[in-house]
């Protein structure tokens, strides 16, 4: 039972002390000492009665009296601490039953053990920073989970850039694929076909327009120091076609742009013999 009356939704939000004492004398005194502090206080008359009113109830901090028939308050207070092991568990007791409760505290099943007769003001502040405690515990867990959340929430995006960075992989390995494909088709036409950069540069040349033009410097060459004066001015010009002359064979050339993925213009001349010369 708890000796304030308070709404569900407040109860739940105020911290909680739950006093367990077979005297109902003990019990009446303990609530009349905090009935001024800023927490919500239950009570239970035995170990059994405070295991029910903790099923029903949030309980922050328990202090237990250790003598009680059925159930010893060192025992209820291992049993409160396997079912609910958040809560800070405080034995009040006299000195005889000091070994029993040396090995409760020594196990973790108790936090502190407060004696009989109490000092009132040694009693309210030996609760206060139990619910400190608590409080600190509390806090610890939530940054726990919060760290936690957060790793598995780096775990998810890591999980998410290492499928991107896969995929990406399988394009660009596509694309080099791709790539090498249209690399040795170009080089296997049976036209001549040289690339110039934006300045003017030979800076590629197929087979078939290695072998017509041998004699003439291509790669890394200026086209107008390789080729008639009509190839630079297609090339000026961008597009378009002309009739040239190189080494006695006349070609139909023409001239194409090229924009590559740096946005950098390129320019692909075509030279098709002209069988009408």
């Amino acid at each position: 039972m708890s000796d304030i009356s308070l709404t569900d939704s407040d109860a739940s939000a105020r911290p909680t002390v739950l006093l367990v004492d077979d005297e109902d004398s003990i019990l009446s005194a303990l609530r009349r000492l905090l009935r001024r502090e800023a927490y919500q206080v239950l009570t239970a008359n035995g170990g059994q009665a405070g295991l029910d009113e903790l099923a029903r109830s949030r309980v922050d901090v328990i202090v237990s009296d250790q003598r009680m028939p059925g159930m010893s308050g060192v025992e209820f207070l291992r049993r409160a601490k396997e079912l609910y092991p958040d809560t800070v568990r405080m034995v009040l007791s006299g000195y005889a039953d000091l070994q029993s409760i040396t090995d409760a505290i020594n196990t973790g099943a108790i936090y502190k053990f407060l004696s009989k007769p109490w000092d009132d003001d040694m009693l309210k502040a030996e609760i206060e920073e139990a619910f400190r405690r608590k409080a600190m515990h509390d806090e610890n867990k939530g940054l726990n989970q919060q760290v936690k959340s957060a790793n598995a929430e780096l775990v998810r995006v890591n999980a998410r850039l290492q499928e991107a960075l896969e995929a990406q992989r399988r394009r660009t390995e596509l694309g080099e694929t791709a790539l090498t494909a249209v690399q040795e088709i170009v080089n296997c036409l049976p036209v001549p076909l040289l690339g110039v950069d934006p300045d003017g540069l030979l800076v590629f040349a197929n087979a078939a327009a290695t072998r017509c033009f041998a004699r003439h410097p291509l790669l890394g060459t200026l086209i107008a120091e390789a080729l008639p004066a009509a190839a630079t001015e297609l090339v000026a010009r961008g597009s378009g076609a002309a009739t040239m002359k190189i080494d006695d064979c006349a070609y139909q050339v023409s001239c194409h742009t090229v924009d590559s993925i740096m946005q950098q213009r390129g320019y692909v001349l075509i030279f098709m013999p002209d069988g009408t010369s």
